[in-house]
């Protein structure tokens, strides 16, 4: 039908306006200067040239051209995305910044290894303690270096990491996301496109496609990527609390009469003050994290030195693999329980990967490789040292190997490294929260941004007090590090083995690698964490059920959430309104049109929502303007801001009705000043329109040159292959518009009047500036918000547990989220709500 072609595919270029300026502007605020023209200047006079290029790049698709696609491509073509290569010293710069940041976690796991290994394995002999020095030493090597800092580092998402960076990466090259709103101009985004070998393609194509037909498959990655999820934010509860008690119980061996009581009371004084100072961001509580954990790793390694050199030397016999082998020998069953306190020594291992957003590959790498694991490794064997002289300090080795002249100045930097170790994990889940919320994960709620300089750095204030009193009800019931120590291995080990899981998904999918090292990489790394987790899932009932009780509970939230979302956008989708009822409502939709822009959010992409229907049955006049404004979030980490928004037309031009899609990846931060996004759309809407009436004369200059040419038999004869190319594409953009809506002639006098902007003024066109002005006078009558509350119900023949889960989980949970209005920064008196209930 040529009414519904009309509607689906006009195209327009929210580019510079027909006057040639080399300006953009965009309606999240900010400017975007071209370092040369715009991409669809590069044409002859009309301009036909590049769009013939786009032209013939879509004439070879199947599918209808999205008009979308179209303008997506053209901004794409003129984005020139350069990567930044950092010298040497900017690069040893960002990598002692790592150190306060990223391995916090990781060194301050020296002051409860032994403790927790040497609770569950008396020490007989040297044996044991070189066997247990050695373990420790090849687990580090083997998860933090080998597979973090050499492999997994490399599969980052444009820069980003973390359990979400790996499934986005997965969603942009396989359609697995459950949320059906991916559009084919989402693969324009520069950042969107993946560079992909060519070896093992047909392989790596039949991975996809086994993702995208089954939704089993779906399902298991989406809820694999969750749990991993919950098991960060259930780190991000019980580092602080392990980390902090073991700087406190320092002191129980200083102080007469510092008992277990005194430790958790000042353990939970430190914890209230740490999670108090969240708001004011991390840049202001963290300026001194770097030197402070660098002065903390050079303590580690110079007490590690004089240890080895103190007590025994001969420590570095544990350098042989072969004392792991005696060590499970002699001990047994009670070796493979002491791998619970083993595991301890790689916590934070993730946060190399989670937090690669701030910093790059080539600075933790270096900072790894050269200041945290030779450090690591000499404070082990420095307390190896000290245990193989006196075995029965084993409970609180690190404070009882310092040297008593520098027990107290040890001390201070041991509570702020552990402050440090918890502010760092309690940021990474600030950060996945918020990735969780923008990918449809998690209920949305309050994100304040406490850098204007620094993107990543976030407070929200639910989750710190969630955490906070978390972290109190872990300290209070435990009140020991040993039991915290078997819950926090069970979490770490989770994360570890989801992140195994993806980054080998990655490796066939994506990287195509060989499929033997692929499973190389699995066999190895999978088998070693395995057997940790069968460890420390044997301390269920010793505290190993904490994580699993909140792993749960974050996994229940998020899935809910994501499952009742995917059921109402489906819904929304299938009752959205068909055009020909559009049609037969007429340019007045059947009420009132006064003066005014109506900014009606939705979630579609495609289609007229029907909650419009619900505004025209409720409201006596309707503005005459009406923009549909879909905030959609992409699975890559960052937009360009010169990508992020596409504009097209709904239903003919007298309608005076627009779509905006805004795109944001999962790292962005939204600008919520309304009055620069007003005053910016409508700047955009303005050479929205001129383009499109140079396009549209374009477009028939372009029908008058080819009636010119089909005069000639022979030259008939040699275009119509391209001709029927050109005709096919022609349909969506605005073809047969013109001569229905402005009543002009398809002779030569008639189309006179349309002649592209370079022959003309815009004065000569009274149909643009009608429109133009139109637009100006609905501006001056200003702006209304218009929301639409749905509500989601399960149907009455639904099955019991979904009726469970929309009907009350998924409803409690829409209640008590941030609403709509509380994201946008809005006077209520121009906001117009209206309440709408999908049966799902």
């Amino acid at each position: 039908m040529k009414l519904d072609r009309i509607e689906e595919g006009s195209v327009r270029l929210l580019g510079s306006s027909s006057g040639g300026s080399s300006e953009s502007r965009w309606v999240d605020g900010s400017e975007v200067d071209w370092d040369e023209d715009p991409p669809w200047s590069h044409h002859g006079r009309d301009g036909r040239e590049g769009y013939g290029s786009i032209r013939r790049r879509l004439v070879k698709k199947p599918k209808r051209v999205d008009s979308f696609d179209v303008e997506a491509m053209e901004i794409a073509a003129g984005h020139d995305q350069h990567s930044k290569d950092l010298s040497l010293w900017p690069t040893i710069a960002l990598a002692f910044q790592t150190l306060g940041v990223v391995y916090g976690d990781m060194g301050t796991s020296p002051l409860y290894v032994f403790a927790g290994v040497f609770s569950k394995v008396p020490i007989n002999s040297d044996d044991d303690v070189l066997g247990a020095l050695s373990l420790v030493m090849y687990t580090i090597a083997l998860i933090p270096l080998a597979k973090y800092v050499f492999i997994v580092l490399k599969a980052n998402d444009n820069g980003e990491g973390g359990t979400f960076a790996l499934y986005s990466l997965i969603c942009r090259y396989a359609n697995v996301n459950l949320l059906p709103n991916r559009q084919q101009a989402d693969e324009q985004i520069s950042s969107f496109k993946l560079k992909l070998p060519t070896p093992e393609l047909e392989r790596a194509l039949k991975i996809k496609e086994t993702l995208e037909r089954t939704s089993i498959m779906k399902n298991v990655l989406l809820v694999l990527v969750l749990l991993g999820t919950s098991m960060i934010i259930g780190d991000g509860i019980l580092t602080p609390a392990i980390s902090v008690m073991s700087a406190i119980s320092g002191l129980q061996d200083q102080i007469n009469g510092f008992g277990t009581a005194e430790v958790v009371s000042i353990s939970i004084v430190v914890l209230v003050a740490l999670f108090s100072i969240q708001q004011f961001g991390t840049g202001k509580v963290g300026f001194m994290f770097a030197p402070v954990l660098a002065l903390w790793f050079f303590s580690l390694g110079s007490i590690g030195v004089y240890n080895i050199l103190k007590y025994d030397i001969t420590v570095v016999r544990a350098l042989n693999p072969a004392y792991i082998y005696y060590f499970f020998k002699n001990n047994g069953k009670s070796a493979w329980s002491a791998l619970g306190g083993c595991v301890l020594c790689i916590t934070g291992a993730e946060a190399m990967f989670a937090d690669l957003g701030h910093f790059t590959v080539p600075a933790i790498q270096i900072a790894f490789t050269c200041v945290v694991f030779p450090c690591l490794l000499l404070a082990y064997m420095g307390q190896a040292a000290f245990l193989m002289k006196n075995p029965a300090s084993y409970s609180s080795v690190f404070f009882k190997s310092v040297p008593e002249s520098l027990f107290w100045p040890v001390f201070v930097i041991a509570t702020l490294g552990a402050m440090i170790a918890s502010q760092a994990m309690i940021s990474a889940t600030f950060s996945c929260v918020k990735q969780s919320m923008a990918l449809g994960c998690f209920p949305r709620l309050k994100i304040i941004h406490t850098s204007k300089k620094f993107m990543g750095q976030i407070y929200i204030p639910v989750i710190n007090w969630f955490l906070m009193i978390m972290c109190i009800v872990v300290v209070s019931i435990f009140q020991s590090t040993t039991d915290i120590a078997n819950a926090y291995g069970i979490a770490e080990v989770g994360v570890m083995m989801v992140s195994t899981t993806l980054v080998t998904l990655v490796m066939l999918l994506i990287w195509q690698t060989n499929l033997f090292l692929a499973f190389c990489f699995l066999l190895v790394f999978g088998s070693v964490e395995l057997i940790f987790m069968s460890s420390v899932l044997s301390k269920i009932f010793e505290g190993g059920w904490l994580p699993l009780a909140f792993a749960t509970f974050f996994l229940s939230v998020m899935y809910t959430w994501n499952y009742g979302s995917v059921l109402k956008y489906r819904r929304e989708v299938r009752e959205k309104i068909s055009m020909d009822l559009m049609l037969d409502l007429g340019s007045n939709l059947g009420t009132v049109r006064v003066p005014g822009i109506g900014l009606l959010y939705n979630e579609l992409v495609q289609g007229v929502p029907s909650i419009f229907l619900q505004f025209l049955l409720s409201l006596p006049a309707l503005h005459s303007t009406v923009v549909f404004v879909c905030i959609k979030y992409v699975p890559i980490p960052v937009v360009p801001q010169e990508e992020r928004f596409l504009f097209r037309r709904v239903c003919p031009k007298d309608y005076h009705m627009f779509r905006c899609v805004a795109r944001y990846g999962y790292k962005d931060v939204r600008k919520e000043d309304h009055h620069a996004f007003e005053q910016l759309l409508m700047e955009s809407l303005e050479k929205f329109l001129r383009r499109e009436a140079l396009e549209a004369a374009l477009e028939l200059e372009g029908n008058l040159t080819d009636d010119v040419d089909t005069a000639s038999v022979d030259t008939r004869n040699s275009d119509l292959a391209a001709g029927n190319g050109a005709e096919e594409l022609r349909m969506p953009l605005l073809h047969g518009q013109n001569l229905e809506e402005t009543g002009t002639s398809t002779s030569h006098e008639g189309a006179s009047t349309l002649l592209p902007s370079s022959y003309m003024s815009s004065d000569e066109d009274p149909s643009l500036e009608y429109e133009l002005s139109a637009l100006r006078e609905a501006m001056d009558s200003g702006f209304t918000y218009l929301l639409g509350h749905g509500d989601v119900k399960a149907k009455k023949n639904s099955f019991f547990f979904k009726k469970l889960v929309i009907n009350y989980f998924y409803a409690f949970l829409r209640k008590n989220c941030r609403g709509g209005t509380a994201n946008m920064k809005v006077p209520h008196t121009n906001i117009i709500q209206v309440g709408m209930t999908y049966m799902v």
